[in-house]
């Protein structure tokens, strides 16, 4: 059975650095955002967590030659491009409707076996017994789920709505080249809208799944991260070892995140703090604009409409 820890949500809500936490976890491998491997691994050859770029990192190697070995039939440009087109937003209304009629949310595709062959390489690995993926879209996760021999549990990170666009106005660079490319920027409106869909179509997917699963904040995730991890790797039935987590500060071995934020670079001592800077310099009218559009999952996920704290009210 191939295990897989889903880290399911929207942009910008720490996603990578919990799932850099997470691979140092034993057992645990931290894969980034899976999903793109084809393209930014395979195509694009972006750097590896380790700092390598993908084709000379020697885990990557060694799961492609395991997953594939030299199959000229592979067309990793092809299945990016697939993916891509089966998850788009368009589809899912009639994604919804399959939710409700329980059956596979996204149709099963002649991709799906080369997906899954990825993951059962990644398995494969000595010493690896589940599979971190910080992909967070909900829809890849739903992919994945319909997998045979997968077996999934779901972290589902939920930040506030006003941080997580301000932080998508921010200019990063990636850090996966030697070039000075840096990550996209979302406009506001646009982040708010995907923060409620993702968000909102995750938590319909777990109320409708026998998965194991668990919702963490952002904001306790950074208040008390020993706490709060252990709550996740509980549903592996593992523990993080007690020289990772000292108050507030990680110490973390280089992972092989194939994709993700720059963050999944950073290894060493890594301060973990709430991010409120968004508090001061995001002006009051896009806040305003930001809490009118995310009013649909505000309460839900437990947070103010008034910004004033940016913190979950439990």
């Amino acid at each position: 059975m191939i295990k897989v820890l889903f880290i399911a949500g929207t942009g910008r809500s720490g996603t990578t650095i919990l799932s850099n936490i997470l691979g140092q976890v034993p057992g645990s491998f931290a894969g980034g955002e899976i999903r793109y491997a084809w393209q930014r691994g395979f195509v694009e050859d972006h750097r590896c967590g380790c700092g390598r770029p993908f084709s000379e990192c020697p885990v990557w190697t060694a799961v492609v030659a395991d997953a594939f070995g030299d199959r000229p039939g592979l067309n990793p440009g092809g299945v990016a491009d697939r993916i891509d087109r089966r998850l788009r937003i368009r589809r899912i209304p009639p994604m919804l409707v399959r939710l409700l009629r329980r059956r596979p949310i996204v149709p099963p595709h002649s991709d799906d076996h080369d997906v899954l062959e990825l993951y059962r390489a990644l398995s494969r690995r000595p010493g690896v017994d589940v599979i971190v993926d910080s992909s967070k879209l909900p829809l890849y996760g739903m992919m994945l789920s319909a997998l045979p021999g997968l077996e999934m549990s779901v972290v589902h990170v939920v930040r506030d709505p006003r941080a997580t666009a301000f932080s998508w106005r921010r200019q990063k660079p990636t850090r996966d080249r030697d070039d000075e490319t840096t990550m996209p920027q979302l406009e506001l409106w646009r982040s708010a809208v995907l923060w409620v869909l993702w968000n909102r179509l995750t938590a319909a997917w777990l109320s409708r799944s026998t998965m194991r699963s668990v919702v963490v904040h952002y904001e306790d995730l950074v208040a008390e991260p020993e706490k709060t991890v252990n709550r996740i790797t509980a549903l592996l039935g593992h523990e993080l070892p007690g020289n990772v987590i000292h108050g507030h500060t990680a110490t973390l071995a280089a992972t092989h995140s194939v994709a993700g934020n720059p963050s999944r670079h950073e290894a060493g001592k890594v301060e973990l703090y709430l991010d409120t800077e968004w508090r001061q310099m995001m002006p009051a009218h896009q806040r305003v604009l930001v809490t009118i559009l995310t009013l649909p999952g505000l309460r839900r996920f437990g947070y103010a409409v008034r910004s004033g704290t940016g913190t979950a009210e439990r």
